[in-house]
């Protein structure tokens, strides 16, 4: 038996809102807004949101957001392991460290963007650039490093943009949503890392 949970729930302004966005996009918001105080069971909810959203991304053609997905569900398992029981106890990368992060994104972003238009992704700039943040955000966010919220605010920052430009209004939403809770993530982590 196939389950379709892409049926409508509702349509505004000729956007169709299917039943799968609407359940990633409530479990995203659960999922992100615990990470900015740090407990373990943040991890529980990025994986179930990143699983939905990789079938999302999938269907609408986003083939770098939906294998980002996959990173987010293993981070999400070496976060739960790596955090231990009390949560995140932030800290700040060496200057060293952010420089070599800093190439190994702009050259990763280089390499990815003409794969994706390559094969037909549907905003290869712009998912070339949020993969690559977003898998950097998410190692940083595993290792605990309050860099991690200044990098996730300009990747949503971007994805807000795609896919308000692609008609995912919702989607779009949801990442306008996360650059407010990567400001109060940035802030909040930024007082522990001190």
């Amino acid at each position: 038996m196939k389950i379709n949970l892409m049926f409508t729930v509702f349509t505004a302004w000729n956007y169709h809102l299917s039943f799968l966005e609407l359940i990633a996009f409530l479990t995203s918001i659960v999922g992100v807004g615990l990470a900015v105080i740090g407990p373990r069971k943040t991890w529980h909810w990025w994986n179930i949101s990143s699983a939905l959203y990789g079938f999302l991304f999938l269907e609408q053609k986003y083939f770098a957001s939906a294998a980002l997905q996959i990173i987010f569900i293993v981070g999400g398992v070496w976060g739960w392991f790596g955090w231990g029981a009390k949560g995140a106890t932030p800290a700040k990368l060496a200057r060293k460290e952010r420089i070599m992060w800093l190439v190994a994104f702009v050259l990763s972003w280089g390499l990815l963007y003409p794969v994706l238009k390559k094969i037909g992704a549907a905003a290869s700039l712009t998912d070339a650039f949020g993969f690559v943040g977003s898998a950097i955000a998410q190692i940083f966010m595993v290792l605990e490093k309050y860099e991690a919220w200044p990098l996730w605010f300009i990747v949503d920052s971007v994805y807000t943009y795609q896919f308000f430009h692609g008609g995912q209004y919702l989607t779009s939403l949801l990442y306008l949503i996360f650059v407010g809770i990567a400001v109060a993530g940035w802030r909040t982590w930024l007082k522990k890392a001190q």
